[in-house]
């Protein structure tokens, strides 16, 4: 079984290959398409066309598409992501310093979602068809539905500057200090996470509501087990796929989503960085976001792919 587990997970690492080359080419040409000569923008005022050519050679913008997509990504491979057009600073060392902001929102997120949403979940499922149940799944709906910005300026509002019990804006690296990092995350976290224990609660209750129906259950009953060791020991157990893969799919989104939330609480995270890379069309920052990004996401799917053959190793036969 290891073996098999083995190779099945080195086909999933080697499936990552073509698929990280196709997002960052499908990255690369889009940024091409921008409107707008960057050279102009870092030329100075009044550029001579001497100045704009030299501009467009540091940055290697004179040679055809496809060699300045084979070079980038050549060097991204040895890590080097080139430098800043609006700063001059590598674009990894702004990666690196960025990115820790934006993965502490996104861990703080999930943790609320799941241990908030499994057990409304749990709870639901377990009292189906009672009022209990209705006002989760009516709960579950509003906070899928309601937008994350909205929600966040509400926070700030209610418990920022109303009764000033959290940072309105800002944030502190974990490593230099983890309670105060924690203290300027719970907002924005609390923002995020709002979908996504909505998302989980729902589709806990719907697979374990599958689970506590089956023959297999009705047995275990018949044999004198309790419902809390029914639940907690047999019924998560057998939803362990499922709750794994909306985890997957709600880190992803938390990403993309961590955006917009970093712009409403003027966080220094790697959503911020792209944004200001996007409007100062400042294309190395922006491949080397989106880079980072894709890795990351890739890296994501892969341990849920390793998880997978952990919980339910019939999963090594697909």
């Amino acid at each position: 079984m290891n073996a098999v587990r083995v190779r099945a997970i080195g086909s999933r690492v080697f499936q990552i290959v073509p698929t990280l080359l196709l997002a960052t080419f499908l990255v690369f040409g889009l940024m091409q398409l921008v409107a707008g000569d960057p050279a102009l923008l870092y030329a100075g005022e009044n550029p001579t066309a001497e100045r704009i050519e030299q501009v467009r050679q540091q940055f290697g913008l004179d040679r055809p598409f496809l060699v300045q997509y084979a070079s980038w990504v050549g060097n991204a491979f040895m890590g080097d992501l080139s430098v800043s057009m609006m700063s001059s600073e590598p674009v990894l060392d702004a990666i690196l310093r960025t990115l820790p902001h934006t993965l502490l929102i996104v861990t703080v997120s999930l943790s609320l979602s799941v241990l908030i949403g499994v057990p409304l979940g749990v709870m639901a499922a377990t009292r189906a068809r009672t009022p209990l149940d209705t006002t989760i799944m009516g709960f579950s709906s509003v906070g899928i539905a309601v937008p994350n910005f909205w929600l966040a300026m509400l926070l700030i509002t209610g418990f920022a500057l109303n009764r000033q019990w959290f940072p309105a804006t800002g944030a502190v690296l974990f490593t230099d200090d983890p309670i105060s990092a924690l203290y300027h995350t719970l907002l924005p976290s609390m923002a995020l996470a709002a979908s996504g224990t909505a998302e989980i609660a729902r589709q806990t209750r719907s697979a374990l509501s599958e689970v506590l129906a089956s023959q297999y259950v009705r047995t275990l009953r018949a044999k004198g087990l309790s419902t809390f060791r029914i639940i907690y020991l047999h019924g998560l157990k057998n939803i362990g796929v499922t709750l794994l893969t909306v985890m997957g799919l709600l880190v992803n989104r938390l990403l993309g989503a961590t955006v917009v939330i970093e712009a409403v609480f003027a966080i220094p995270g790697i959503g911020s960085l792209v944004v200001q890379g996007a409007v100062a069309k400042d294309f190395p920052v922006v491949q080397g976001v989106v880079l980072a990004m894709v890795i990351l996401v890739l890296v994501i799917n892969l341990v849920i792919d390793i998880l997978y053959t952990i919980i339910d190793p019939r999963t090594l036969r697909q």
